[in-house]
């Protein structure tokens, strides 16, 4: 049995492999010198540009990007009207971010637990959690698989809610072959490096609805227009009004150039993507230590990230051990997440452990492993040996 380099063996890398990075080429640099070189910076015309790349390519009618991906969180719970003693449901296995825009409105998430398989909300835990005071649901496609839509749109219909779905993993990923963001009444995507495609950092909402189309376009400029029908009246070209509390979420030209350049290559990623997966889930298929992901029929992921969770019943140790052992052999893992109502800031809330015990459990046992387009074949050979090589020394 080889030494694990944390204990003084020779580690199965020798240099580290981070478990995300944005995959960047000479033509998306070119695209962005192309707008250092003209005459827009900010909000310009590769703003429009992409946001029309984006909403073509999931099929839907309108699209708004902003700053970041929490931005339009924010600006999603705005849009579907979302204010001080709102409820909405939201999936506790998740960044902080698709809970904490509910607060941002003065809202209150309510957790429903998880799917112990998928680890996505599940719809069947979803119902009980609805009062009078309930207006929202925010499920999270979590690593990039489709939450069960059908089941999910049914409550909510039922109940009059609003789905605003956090795709943030989610981009090119499909529901019963059709791409997510063109189902919920909203969908916010991210673009952080380690997404899909990257616009350094990026978010964007869709939706069919012209209503919160128009909502989402006050919200991300200070709620300033100039359109002379949405105006009180008008004094000239100059005039333009504050209709609301809005804020500066505007995203750059810069960013945007970058964005569709990247969209030109998304498919090709995800399918890079779907490669490494199958060849992990290949390889840990006969370690009896090791969950690998189940998807279930209705969903085609486009694998942002790839979790195992550890069998603790199997190993010697804890996840904590297992972690460090992997960082030692060079192999960048990661945890996503810790469920949200288990931060301090929302145990000063008043939530508590317990709460979630599906999310709970599943936290204490997973594992993200790397993924990302740029991986070459010695990269995807080097987690699995240094996986290999970690659980068959804790293995009881």
């Amino acid at each position: 049995m080889s030494t694990l380099a944390i204990n003084g063996g020779k580690p199965v890398r020798d240099t580290y492999l981070a478990y995300g990075r944005q995959s960047i080429d000479d033509n998306d640099i070119q695209a962005v010198v192309d707008v250092l070189k003209g005459d827009f910076l900010t909000t310009g015309p590769k703003v429009a540009e992409f946001e029309n790349n984006i909403a073509a390519y999931v099929g839907a009618k309108h699209a708004v990007a902003v700053s970041n991906g929490t931005a339009a969180l924010h600006m999603a719970c705005f849009a579907a009207g979302i204010k001080n003693g709102d409820e909405v449901i939201v999936a506790p296995l998740t960044f902080a971010a698709s809970a904490n825009c509910v607060l941002y409105c003065g809202g209150t998430p309510v957790f429903a637990d998880i799917d112990e398989r998928t680890y996505n909300l599940d719809p069947n835990k979803i119902e009980d959690k609805i009062t009078d005071g309930t207006r929202a649901i925010i499920p999270v496609d979590f690593t990039g698989q489709s939450v069960d839509m059908d089941k999910i749109r049914a409550i909510a219909d039922k109940h009059k809610l609003t789905i605003i779905e956090d795709g943030a993993h989610a981009l090119g990923s499909e529901y019963k072959e059709k791409k997510v963001g063109n189902i919920a009444e909203l969908t916010e995507f991210s673009f952080h490096p380690v997404k899909p495609i990257t616009t350094g950092e990026g978010g964007i909402v869709i939706t069919n609805d012209d209503r919160l189309y128009e909502r989402m376009l006050l919200f991300r400029t200070h709620g300033i227009t100039r359109d002379e029908k949405l105006m009180t009246h008008s004094e000239g070209p100059w005039y333009y009004e504050q209709l609301d509390l809005g804020y500066n979420y505007r995203i750059t030209d810069i960013q945007c150039a970058l964005g569709s350049s990247q969209m030109q290559k998304l498919d090709k990623f995800i399918a890079r993507r779907r490669q490494i997966v199958k060849a992990y889930n290949e390889a840990f298929k006969g370690i009896d230590e090791v969950i690998t992901p189940f998807e279930p029929d209705y969903s085609n992921s486009g694998w942002h990230i790839y979790v195992i969770r550890l069998k603790l019943d199997k190993l010697k140790v804890s996840r904590k051990e297992v972690f460090e052992a992997l960082r030692a052999e060079n192999i960048g893992v990661n945890v996503h997440y810790l469920p949200v109502y288990l931060h301090p800031y929302y145990k000063k809330l008043g939530y508590q452990e317990g709460l979630c015990p599906n999310a709970e459990s599943v936290y204490q046992s997973i594992i993200t492993l790397p993924l990302f387009p740029g991986m070459e074949k010695q990269d995807v050979d080097d987690v699995v040996a240094a996986v290999k090589k970690v659980i068959e020394y804790y293995k009881i």
